[in-house]
């Protein structure tokens, strides 16, 4: 057997380390603080955990020899730790896991609020973008830091209305600190290596409703509602119809990041962040303004609304898109579309009611290397007549182009 025995966080002492287990073990594998601590049995060979690989491969000698291993981690192994490694290389059966308590346990309870609503992201080894807008978008979010992902990036990258809470050296009697602070004062300090993990809250929200399903809540029953579930000047509003394939198209989900791009009534961006997604609305309107905040409030969600007219305002977001949403057809579209295909990751969707403005959107999609498709949509709704009967109304016919980026292969060519 691979005996996993997770130490330290939260505690102090985690798990008790089990010194049969110890006294039978050939090889000892774990970070540098965690052998140190070990009462390690004489002969035993000890593998301090670096890359991973290299471990593996040592710990497949013993278990090829049917020799014991021992694995020493921190807290939980078993929550985006060591133990979904060893089960891929080894099987789940042959693993005795003995789990301590994890970090975000522990910095939950010394602040004194549940968990089970919470979403944990890992930005430990990985791009910090995704934890960045899981944090934007969600009221209560724990981010395992790693090095340049950690309180600083996250607090750079966030704007007030959130506060972070910094655990460090969780368990540690002489160590152990947790402070509150917002994104600036994250990001104006050097935090140093002892970061466990770093929560954001929202605080007027951070208690949340009593939940049967853990994690994130649940997504919604329903999206493309209709229009009157929006505050709308003169119904200039996306039409459920049209905003039901954008939002097919735009893909967003949790760890992304939308733009809504000349927003009006902000209802695309308030479904994308409906959806999980990270959202900023750019509208040039101040009434617009106001009215995507009254929306976003009122459905629950997080909307960043820029007042500012597009291409120019774009040159103020600092993060790229996932995916952009462009609304309106004026003058500036063939503009807006390329400064918003130069910087979307994935994929741009443009809502055109004018036919003359087709082909320049289309041209700015494909010369900006998206592969570029579109359709007309028109549609009629059951509508009542006098006499108990029923009509058809027709809306008006709306042009959807949208453009996804075209892959690149590791040799630098277009797949």
């Amino acid at each position: 057997m691979i005996t996993v025995v997770g130490t330290g966080t939260g505690t102090g002492t985690g798990a008790p380390l089990p010194g049969d287990v110890l006294a039978r073990a050939a090889l000892v594998v774990g970070g540098r603080r965690h052998l140190d601590a070990a009462p390690l049995p004489e002969g035993a060979e000890r593998v301090v955990l670096g890359p991973l690989a290299p471990a593996l491969d040592t710990i497949a000698e013993y278990v090829g020899k049917e020799l014991p291993v021992v694995v020493l981690a921190s807290g939980d192994p078993g929550f985006f730790g060591v133990v979904r490694a060893l089960a891929e290389r080894f099987g789940a059966g042959r693993l005795d896991v003995r789990p301590g308590v994890s970090s975000v346990a522990a910095a939950f309870a010394r602040i004194g609020l549940p968990w089970d609503d919470a979403v944990v992201v890992s930005a430990h080894g990985r791009d910090p973008r995704t934890a960045v807008n899981v944090c934007r978008a969600h009221p209560k979010v724990a981010v395992l830091t790693g090095p340049g992902a950690g309180p600083a990036e996250l607090g750079a990258a966030l704007v007030d209305g959130r506060v972070l809470v910094v655990a460090s050296a969780l368990g540690d009697p002489e160590r152990e600190r947790v402070e509150r602070v917002t994104p600036a004062e994250a990001a104006a300090r050097d935090w140093g290596p002892a970061v466990n993990v770093v929560l954001c809250l929202d605080e007027t929200r951070a208690l949340g409703a009593v939940r049967t399903v853990a994690g994130a809540a649940a997504g919604p029953a329903g999206w493309a509602l209709p229009e009157d579930a929006f505050a709308h000047r003169d119904s200039m509003i996306t039409k459920f119809e049209v905003r039901a394939l954008a939002l097919a198209r735009l893909g967003p989900r949790p760890g992304d990041l939308v733009w809504d791009v000349g927003a009006g009534s902000g209802s695309v961006a308030v479904e994308c962040a409906r959806l999980g997604a990270a959202v900023v609305a750019v509208e040039r309107a101040p009434d617009g303004v106001e009215r995507i905040h009254a929306n976003a409030a009122a459905h629950g969600v997080d909307v960043r609304v820029v007042h500012g007219t597009a291409p120019g305002a774009l040159s103020g977001l600092a993060d790229d898109p996932d995916a952009v949403f462009v609304g309106g057809g004026g003058r500036e579209l063939p503009a807006v579309v390329t400064a918003c295909a130069r910087r979307a990751r994935r994929t741009v969707v443009v809502a055109v009611a004018a036919l003359d403005r087709v082909p320049a959107a289309r041209a700015a999609l494909s010369g900006a290397g998206f592969d570029c498709d579109g359709v007309l949509l028109q549609s009629s709704r059951l509508a009542p007549l006098p006499g108990d009967v029923t009509r058809l109304a027709a809306t008006n016919p709306v042009f959807l182009l949208w453009g996804v980026r075209t892959p690149v292969s590791s040799e630098g060519v277009a797949q």
